[in-house]
């Protein structure tokens, strides 16, 4: 009896451990705000409302104000952070639209299933894998046929109109926004909150892997009035005072989010990651930016340079910024990979690097170039307005940054370390370093792969 006792004890004892041991992975929340500018939220000098649930994160963890995003714009934007590969290879250049548009822009219709995914890299892994909010990799408009989300590694989700599997609750006309919807647009965020500590909630013990990817910060601003006060003054959705209004209510539910995480016990062991997909439109004035040059639909800073944030308590520095790192979002997929033990696969060749050091304190120079194309050509190629009209080709090594048309000799070069705000073109007085970097960048360009003649998805050779 005493024998059986003491077996059943150390069953138990190992049963606990084994228990602990699939809980020692950490949980991963990745929230892809959308269109939001370098400078919106206070820490990065924002000045147009309090954010202080974003501000506090940036206390708790470790900003970075060199991070980019795969593209000034949606669509290749989420492909780039999914696939931890440039977009362009993906055939994904400017955002997706329906099935004329996109023959037009000589771009896919959706994303390519043989594509790399961090989700199915993440499911591999042992983890339960949810994607919550904005899709927009293909579905929507007239592309009835993109695969689900199952496709691409994702346990559960919720998404919008431009998604495979739009949620009902959100869609109740063909379109990105009605007022008909059941969950109206200035709850839309916390609607993706709730799904996401639902999720967490019931997978508690398991580790998980979170896409959190609201719509705002988006125009429409929609922000939560009296009807009949707003029939009587009607608020410019484009307008600064909505943009305010909405941008509190989304810092509110941020804060809602970590509380969250919090009373499930959980947000010790838990990684978030707070960054945007693209640049703001409109920008008032490169307010939205920091005064950095270019807004959405432009390769200068403002398009692609976004806010970074990440915490993970124990792991990772509270209150530390890091301005000298240069990261991407094709960087996410291998370095979050390294911190949840998860092997990549095996024939994996992405665009990104192993920033797992970085993130974990140690500043250190970038081995890989980064590159993007903005418009494959000139049609669904709007460029932002002005002086924030950049060529469609770009390339960041070390200190510079290249720009250039891939049809034209019109080569700008900027001195990132010196000029961030891109003032001094420098191609004249630094010919060798436009010639070698364009080379590159025009050899990248050349090699990108070309959509076949019926604009079907061909797996990536």
């Amino acid at each position: 009896m005493i024998f059986s006792l003491k077996k059943a004890l150390l069953l138990f004892t190992c049963l606990i451990g084994i228990s602990n041991y699939a809980q020692q992975k950490p949980n991963v929340i990745v929230i892809l705000t959308d269109d939001m500018g370098f400078s919106d939220i206070g820490t990065f000098g924002g000045k147009f409302v309090p954010t202080p649930n974003i501000d506090n994160l940036a206390k708790e963890g470790t900003k970075f104000t060199q991070y980019y995003s795969g593209s000034p714009i949606c669509s290749p934007s989420r492909v780039s952070l999914l696939t931890g590969m440039f977009p362009a290879e993906w055939n994904f250049t400017t955002f997706l639209n329906d099935r004329r548009s996109n023959a037009l822009a000589e771009q896919a219709n959706y994303l390519n299933v043989h594509a790399p995914s961090i989700a199915k890299v993440f499911k591999n892994a042992g983890y339960i894998t949810g994607h919550f909010g904005k899709w927009h990799m293909g579905g929507g408009r007239d592309i009835k046929n993109a695969p689900n989300f199952d496709k691409y590694g994702f346990d559960e989700h919720n998404s919008t109109y431009e998604s495979p599997d739009p949620d009902p609750l959100l869609t109740a006309t063909d379109w990105i926004w009605s007022k008909k919807d059941s969950i109206k647009r200035w709850d839309r965020t916390k609607y993706f909150v709730d799904k996401t500590l639902d999720f967490l909630k019931r997978h508690k013990g398991k580790p998980c892997y979170v896409n959190l990817w609201p719509d705002d910060m988006h125009t429409p601003w929609v922000p939560e009035v009296d009807w009949d006060y707003k029939k009587l003054y009607p608020m410019n959705p484009e307008e600064e005072k909505a943009f305010k209004l909405v941008l509190a209510e989304y810092d509110k539910q941020m804060g809602r989010l970590f509380d969250g995480l919090k009373k499930l016990g959980i947000d010790k062991n838990t990684i978030v990651i707070f960054t945007s997909d693209n640049g703001p439109l409109p920008s008032f004035r490169g307010s939205r930016s920091g005064g950095l040059r270019g807004t959405k639909r432009s390769l200068y800073e403002g398009g692609i340079r976004m806010p970074f944030i990440i915490k993970w308590p124990g792991h990772i520095a509270e209150n530390k910024v890091d301005s000298t790192s240069i990261l991407s979002a094709t960087d996410l997929l291998p370095s979050l990979a390294k911190f949840a033990d998860a092997k990549l696969p095996a024939n994996y060749k992405g665009d990104g690097e192993d920033r797992s050091s970085v993130f974990l304190g140690n500043p250190a120079k970038r081995d890989k170039d980064l590159y993007w194309e903005f418009g494959r050509n000139d049609y669904a190629f709007t460029p932002a307005p002005g002086n924030n009209a950049s060529p469609n080709l770009a390339i960041r090594s070390g200190k510079w940054k290249l720009l250039i048309d891939y049809h034209k000799n019109d080569p700008e070069l900027y001195d990132m370390e010196k000029d961030k705000y891109e003032t001094t073109n420098l191609a004249k007085k630094y010919p060798n370093v436009v010639n070698d970097l364009k080379a590159k960048l025009v050899t990248w360009r050349m090699y990108l792969p070309e959509l076949t003649p019926d604009r079907a998805n061909p797996p990536r050779q």
